[in-house]
Protein backbone atom coordinates (compact mmCIF):
# COMPACT_ATOMS: atom_id res chain seq x y z
CA UNK A 1 0.00 0.00 0.00
CA UNK A 2 1.00 3.72 -1.05
CA UNK A 3 1.98 5.91 1.64
CA UNK A 4 1.79 8.94 0.20
CA UNK A 5 4.63 11.64 1.99
CA UNK A 6 2.41 13.54 5.13
CA UNK A 7 -0.63 11.63 4.12
CA UNK A 8 -1.71 10.49 7.37
CA UNK A 9 0.25 13.58 9.33
CA UNK A 10 -1.31 16.15 7.43
CA UNK A 11 -4.71 15.29 9.34
CA UNK A 12 -2.65 13.54 12.28
CA UNK A 13 -4.82 15.36 15.00
CA UNK A 14 -7.67 14.17 13.48
CA UNK A 15 -7.03 11.02 12.69
CA UNK A 16 -5.91 9.97 16.28
CA UNK A 17 -9.33 10.81 17.90
CA UNK A 18 -11.14 8.75 15.02
CA UNK A 19 -8.68 6.11 15.71
CA UNK A 20 -8.37 6.34 19.14
CA UNK A 21 -4.88 4.15 20.29
CA UNK A 22 -3.70 3.74 17.18
CA UNK A 23 -0.46 4.82 15.75
CA UNK A 24 -1.17 7.08 13.15
CA UNK A 25 2.13 7.74 11.50
CA UNK A 26 2.16 3.76 11.09
CA UNK A 27 -0.87 3.32 9.04
CA UNK A 28 -1.44 2.32 5.81
CA UNK A 29 -2.49 5.07 3.40
CA UNK A 30 -4.34 4.08 0.20
CA UNK A 31 -4.33 7.29 -2.65
CA UNK A 32 -7.22 7.24 -4.93
CA UNK A 33 -8.75 9.70 -7.60
CA UNK A 34 -11.25 10.78 -5.20
CA UNK A 35 -9.97 9.77 -1.60
CA UNK A 36 -7.41 9.47 0.45
CA UNK A 37 -7.62 6.10 2.82
CA UNK A 38 -6.72 6.04 5.92
CA UNK A 39 -6.87 2.04 7.12
CA UNK A 40 -6.84 1.04 11.00
CA UNK A 41 -7.27 -1.96 12.61
CA UNK A 42 -10.81 -1.48 12.90
CA UNK A 43 -11.83 1.53 11.35
CA UNK A 44 -11.39 3.18 7.85
CA UNK A 45 -10.80 6.97 7.68
CA UNK A 46 -11.75 8.20 3.96
CA UNK A 47 -10.80 11.79 3.17
CA UNK A 48 -12.17 13.54 0.27
CA UNK A 49 -10.00 15.00 -2.09
CA UNK A 50 -11.79 17.01 -4.41
CA UNK A 51 -15.22 19.54 -3.93
CA UNK A 52 -16.99 16.59 -6.29
CA UNK A 53 -15.94 14.05 -3.50
CA UNK A 54 -17.14 15.44 -0.80
CA UNK A 55 -20.69 16.50 -1.97
CA UNK A 56 -20.95 12.71 -2.87
CA UNK A 57 -19.86 11.42 0.78
CA UNK A 58 -23.51 12.33 2.16
CA UNK A 59 -24.81 9.87 -0.53
CA UNK A 60 -22.69 7.07 -0.43
CA UNK A 61 -22.99 6.50 3.35
CA UNK A 62 -26.66 6.42 2.48
CA UNK A 63 -25.96 3.69 0.30
CA UNK A 64 -24.05 1.91 2.96
CA UNK A 65 -26.30 2.56 5.52
CA UNK A 66 -29.17 0.74 3.04
CA UNK A 67 -26.37 -2.40 2.42
CA UNK A 68 -25.78 -2.42 5.87
CA UNK A 69 -28.80 -3.62 6.59
CA UNK A 70 -29.34 -6.13 4.33
CA UNK A 71 -28.59 -9.97 4.80
CA UNK A 72 -26.44 -10.07 1.99
CA UNK A 73 -24.48 -13.15 2.94
CA UNK A 74 -21.45 -10.93 3.40
CA UNK A 75 -20.09 -7.70 5.08
CA UNK A 76 -20.15 -4.18 3.38
CA UNK A 77 -18.68 -1.35 5.32
CA UNK A 78 -20.86 0.05 7.75
CA UNK A 79 -20.69 3.96 8.12
CA UNK A 80 -19.89 4.78 11.45
CA UNK A 81 -18.59 9.02 11.29
CA UNK A 82 -19.10 11.74 9.10
CA UNK A 83 -17.90 15.87 9.59
CA UNK A 84 -16.15 18.15 7.62
CA UNK A 85 -19.41 19.84 7.06
CA UNK A 86 -19.37 23.38 5.62
CA UNK A 87 -18.65 25.55 8.63
CA UNK A 88 -16.16 23.62 9.87
CA UNK A 89 -12.22 22.98 10.08
CA UNK A 90 -12.39 19.88 9.32
CA UNK A 91 -11.87 18.37 5.98
CA UNK A 92 -15.01 15.72 4.93
CA UNK A 93 -14.66 12.73 5.87
CA UNK A 94 -16.22 9.39 6.21
CA UNK A 95 -15.54 6.78 9.03
CA UNK A 96 -16.25 3.04 8.31
CA UNK A 97 -16.02 -0.13 9.94
CA UNK A 98 -12.92 -2.30 8.31
CA UNK A 99 -14.16 -5.60 7.11
CA UNK A 100 -11.75 -8.49 7.60
CA UNK A 101 -10.30 -10.00 4.98
CA UNK A 102 -7.77 -9.78 2.13
CA UNK A 103 -8.40 -9.99 -1.55
CA UNK A 104 -7.73 -13.81 -3.29
CA UNK A 105 -4.22 -14.16 -3.34
CA UNK A 106 -2.50 -14.82 -7.13
CA UNK A 107 -2.50 -18.54 -8.13
CA UNK A 108 -5.22 -19.30 -5.15
CA UNK A 109 -7.52 -20.78 -8.04
CA UNK A 110 -5.28 -23.51 -9.02
CA UNK A 111 -5.39 -25.36 -6.65
CA UNK A 112 -7.73 -27.87 -6.70
CA UNK A 113 -11.31 -27.15 -5.77
CA UNK A 114 -10.64 -23.88 -5.17
CA UNK A 115 -11.94 -22.19 -8.04
CA UNK A 116 -15.59 -24.25 -8.12
CA UNK A 117 -15.13 -23.05 -4.59
CA UNK A 118 -14.98 -19.28 -5.08
CA UNK A 119 -17.25 -19.62 -8.00
CA UNK A 120 -20.09 -21.09 -5.75
CA UNK A 121 -19.56 -17.79 -3.65
CA UNK A 122 -19.29 -15.32 -6.30
CA UNK A 123 -22.80 -16.99 -7.49
CA UNK A 124 -24.21 -16.52 -4.25
CA UNK A 125 -23.17 -12.96 -3.51
CA UNK A 126 -24.50 -11.89 -7.48
CA UNK A 127 -28.01 -13.96 -6.26
CA UNK A 128 -28.21 -11.91 -3.18
CA UNK A 129 -27.75 -8.75 -4.87
CA UNK A 130 -30.40 -9.62 -7.36
CA UNK A 131 -32.77 -10.09 -4.49
CA UNK A 132 -32.08 -6.71 -2.77
CA UNK A 133 -33.08 -5.27 -6.16
CA UNK A 134 -36.61 -6.26 -5.63
CA UNK A 135 -36.70 -4.67 -2.19
CA UNK A 136 -38.87 -1.62 -2.26
CA UNK A 137 -36.62 0.62 0.44
CA UNK A 138 -33.26 -0.36 -1.74
CA UNK A 139 -35.30 0.57 -4.93
CA UNK A 140 -36.27 4.18 -3.34
CA UNK A 141 -32.61 5.05 -1.68
CA UNK A 142 -29.96 3.67 -4.56
CA UNK A 143 -29.46 5.68 -7.77
CA UNK A 144 -30.53 3.57 -11.27
CA UNK A 145 -28.34 3.60 -13.90
CA UNK A 146 -28.04 6.27 -16.70
CA UNK A 147 -29.94 5.23 -19.46
CA UNK A 148 -27.42 7.13 -22.05
CA UNK A 149 -24.31 5.64 -20.17
CA UNK A 150 -22.85 2.97 -22.79
CA UNK A 151 -23.83 5.58 -25.66
CA UNK A 152 -21.85 8.30 -23.64
CA UNK A 153 -18.77 6.03 -22.68
CA UNK A 154 -18.55 4.61 -26.78
CA UNK A 155 -18.44 8.74 -27.16
CA UNK A 156 -15.88 9.48 -25.07
CA UNK A 157 -14.22 6.47 -26.17
CA UNK A 158 -13.67 8.57 -29.80
CA UNK A 159 -13.56 11.84 -28.76
CA UNK A 160 -10.90 10.75 -26.28
CA UNK A 161 -9.00 7.78 -27.30
CA UNK A 162 -9.13 7.02 -31.17
CA UNK A 163 -6.22 9.60 -31.42
CA UNK A 164 -4.43 7.13 -29.44
CA UNK A 165 -5.14 4.18 -31.69
CA UNK A 166 -3.64 2.81 -34.68
CA UNK A 167 -6.28 2.21 -37.69
CA UNK A 168 -6.82 -1.60 -36.85
CA UNK A 169 -7.02 -0.61 -33.09
CA UNK A 170 -9.77 1.92 -34.11
CA UNK A 171 -11.85 -0.21 -36.10
CA UNK A 172 -11.63 -3.24 -32.93
CA UNK A 173 -12.63 -0.95 -31.06
CA UNK A 174 -15.34 0.25 -32.93
CA UNK A 175 -16.32 -3.75 -32.85
CA UNK A 176 -16.14 -4.09 -29.33
CA UNK A 177 -18.48 -0.46 -29.07
CA UNK A 178 -21.05 -1.84 -31.41
CA UNK A 179 -21.45 -5.08 -29.23
CA UNK A 180 -23.19 -2.40 -26.63
CA UNK A 181 -25.52 -0.73 -29.04
CA UNK A 182 -27.41 -4.20 -28.24
CA UNK A 183 -27.73 -3.72 -23.91
CA UNK A 184 -31.14 -3.15 -22.64
CA UNK A 185 -31.42 -0.24 -20.26
CA UNK A 186 -31.78 -2.98 -16.85
CA UNK A 187 -32.23 -1.60 -13.45
CA UNK A 188 -33.42 -4.67 -11.56
CA UNK A 189 -30.62 -5.54 -9.35
CA UNK A 190 -28.18 -4.02 -7.16
CA UNK A 191 -25.10 -3.48 -8.98
CA UNK A 192 -21.61 -3.09 -7.60
CA UNK A 193 -19.68 -1.72 -10.57
CA UNK A 194 -16.26 -2.37 -9.62
CA UNK A 195 -16.26 -5.87 -8.76
CA UNK A 196 -12.93 -6.04 -9.25
CA UNK A 197 -10.79 -8.85 -7.27
CA UNK A 198 -9.62 -5.96 -5.79
CA UNK A 199 -12.63 -5.29 -4.22
CA UNK A 200 -13.39 -8.46 -2.90
CA UNK A 201 -11.82 -9.91 0.55
CA UNK A 202 -11.54 -13.34 1.65
CA UNK A 203 -10.43 -15.17 5.01
CA UNK A 204 -8.80 -18.47 5.10
CA UNK A 205 -11.40 -21.03 6.04
CA UNK A 206 -9.32 -24.19 6.82
CA UNK A 207 -7.23 -23.77 4.47
CA UNK A 208 -10.00 -22.40 1.99
CA UNK A 209 -11.09 -19.00 0.95
CA UNK A 210 -14.30 -17.81 2.34
CA UNK A 211 -15.60 -14.66 1.17
CA UNK A 212 -15.90 -12.43 4.04
CA UNK A 213 -16.78 -8.84 2.16
CA UNK A 214 -16.85 -6.50 -0.58
CA UNK A 215 -15.46 -2.98 -0.18
CA UNK A 216 -15.60 0.28 -2.21
CA UNK A 217 -19.61 0.87 -3.14
CA UNK A 218 -19.14 4.09 -4.24
CA UNK A 219 -20.64 3.53 -7.79
CA UNK A 220 -23.50 1.04 -6.98
CA UNK A 221 -26.77 1.44 -8.26
CA UNK A 222 -29.57 0.07 -9.87
CA UNK A 223 -28.43 -1.69 -12.84
CA UNK A 224 -27.49 -4.96 -14.73
CA UNK A 225 -25.42 -7.63 -13.12
CA UNK A 226 -23.76 -8.34 -15.92
CA UNK A 227 -21.40 -5.49 -15.26
CA UNK A 228 -20.45 -7.67 -11.92
CA UNK A 229 -20.48 -10.83 -13.67
CA UNK A 230 -18.04 -9.05 -16.92
CA UNK A 231 -15.75 -7.45 -14.09
CA UNK A 232 -15.10 -10.63 -12.23
CA UNK A 233 -14.14 -12.28 -15.33
CA UNK A 234 -11.70 -9.70 -16.35
CA UNK A 235 -9.65 -10.17 -12.59
CA UNK A 236 -10.19 -13.99 -12.91
CA UNK A 237 -10.38 -15.33 -16.71
CA UNK A 238 -13.49 -15.99 -18.91
CA UNK A 239 -13.30 -19.71 -17.38
CA UNK A 240 -14.19 -18.37 -13.76
CA UNK A 241 -17.19 -16.14 -15.13
CA UNK A 242 -18.58 -18.99 -17.16
CA UNK A 243 -18.90 -21.07 -13.98
CA UNK A 244 -20.21 -18.38 -11.93
CA UNK A 245 -22.97 -17.97 -14.54
CA UNK A 246 -23.48 -21.89 -14.86
CA UNK A 247 -23.68 -21.45 -10.99
CA UNK A 248 -26.27 -19.11 -11.32
CA UNK A 249 -29.25 -21.68 -12.27
CA UNK A 250 -31.92 -20.98 -14.81
CA UNK A 251 -32.97 -17.12 -13.91
CA UNK A 252 -29.40 -16.53 -15.01
CA UNK A 253 -29.61 -18.39 -18.53
CA UNK A 254 -32.99 -17.19 -19.29
CA UNK A 255 -31.73 -13.48 -19.08
CA UNK A 256 -29.58 -13.65 -21.58
CA UNK A 257 -26.93 -12.38 -19.33
CA UNK A 258 -24.50 -13.89 -20.46
CA UNK A 259 -24.05 -12.41 -23.51
CA UNK A 260 -24.33 -9.16 -21.86
CA UNK A 261 -22.13 -9.88 -19.53
CA UNK A 262 -19.44 -10.83 -22.88
CA UNK A 263 -20.31 -7.59 -24.47
CA UNK A 264 -19.36 -6.10 -21.60
CA UNK A 265 -16.20 -8.06 -20.98
CA UNK A 266 -15.17 -6.95 -24.22
CA UNK A 267 -14.75 -3.17 -23.77
CA UNK A 268 -12.79 -3.54 -19.82
CA UNK A 269 -9.28 -2.52 -21.82
CA UNK A 270 -11.02 0.66 -23.28
CA UNK A 271 -12.88 1.34 -19.61
CA UNK A 272 -9.26 1.13 -18.12
CA UNK A 273 -7.63 3.30 -20.86
CA UNK A 274 -10.76 5.95 -20.80
CA UNK A 275 -10.21 5.91 -16.98
CA UNK A 276 -6.90 6.28 -16.76
CA UNK A 277 -6.69 9.12 -19.45
CA UNK A 278 -9.29 10.90 -17.58
CA UNK A 279 -6.75 10.25 -14.75
CA UNK A 280 -3.95 11.31 -16.03
CA UNK A 281 -2.17 7.93 -15.45
CA UNK A 282 0.22 7.02 -18.20
CA UNK A 283 1.16 4.13 -17.34
CA UNK A 284 -2.77 2.48 -16.77
CA UNK A 285 -3.21 3.63 -20.00
CA UNK A 286 -0.26 2.23 -22.30
CA UNK A 287 -1.35 -0.91 -20.54
CA UNK A 288 -5.23 -0.04 -21.78
CA UNK A 289 -4.38 0.92 -25.42
CA UNK A 290 -1.75 -2.06 -25.59
CA UNK A 291 -4.21 -3.81 -27.85
CA UNK A 292 -5.38 -1.42 -30.15
CA UNK A 293 -1.89 0.30 -31.14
Amino acid sequence: MARPPGAASGNRALLERLLLGETVAELPVLQGQFHQVVIGAERVVRFARTEAAAARLPRQAAALHVLAGLDLGFRTPEPLLAGGAAGTDEPPFLVLGRIPGVPLAAGALKRPGVAESVAAQYAALLAALADAGTDADVRAALPHAREDEWRRFAKDVRTDLFGLMSEAGRRRAERELAALDALDHLTGAVVHRDLGGENVLWRDAEGWPRLSGVVDWDEVALGDPAEDLAAIGASYGRELMDRVLALGGRRAADDGIAARAAALHGTFALQQALSAYHDDDGAELADGLAGYR
